[in-house]
């Protein structure tokens, strides 16, 4: 499995990188620091690049989460079968979280930090792994 981290905050993807590993989540993760650099690497090659999990950060300059999964949104049914978005924010707003509803790609609101429960349930109910 292949896991994307979108997060401008070097800290922040370091924690979740390490949880991930810990938790043995996925083989290959990669952590872009830019919502655009991100939209870059997937767009050379959707179904190639497409993980089946990105975590999103919501607060990023530039290119925020929401103008990142707007850009997805011509992608998304080459991403729909087998990507999982994940916002994953240190925001606790619920009209983020009803604003993330949305968005068919997005599965899940996470509040930061990702946590081992959080990783068994996108295993259990998206990932379909033990």
């Amino acid at each position: 499995m292949k896991t994307i981290i979108v997060d401008d905050d070097p800290f922040s993807s370091f924690l979740t990188e390490s949880m991930l590993r810990l938790e043995n989540f996925s083989e290959q993760v990669m952590t872009f620091s830019s919502a655009e650099e991100t939209l870059d690497f997937l767009k050379q090659d959707i179904n190639e690049n497409a993980p089946q999990v990105i975590f999103l950060d919501l607060n990023m300059p530039t290119m925020n989460g929401w103008q990142f999964l707007q850009a997805l949104k011509p992608h998304e049914s080459a991403l729909s079968n087998n990507c999982n978005v994940f916002i994953l924010s240190s925001s606790i707003n619920s009209a983020e979280q009803n604003m993330a509803k949305d968005h068919a790609i997005v599965k899940g609101f996470i509040s930061k930090p990702l946590t081992e429960n959080h990783i068994d349930k996108i295993k259990h109910d998206f990932c379909h792994v033990a």
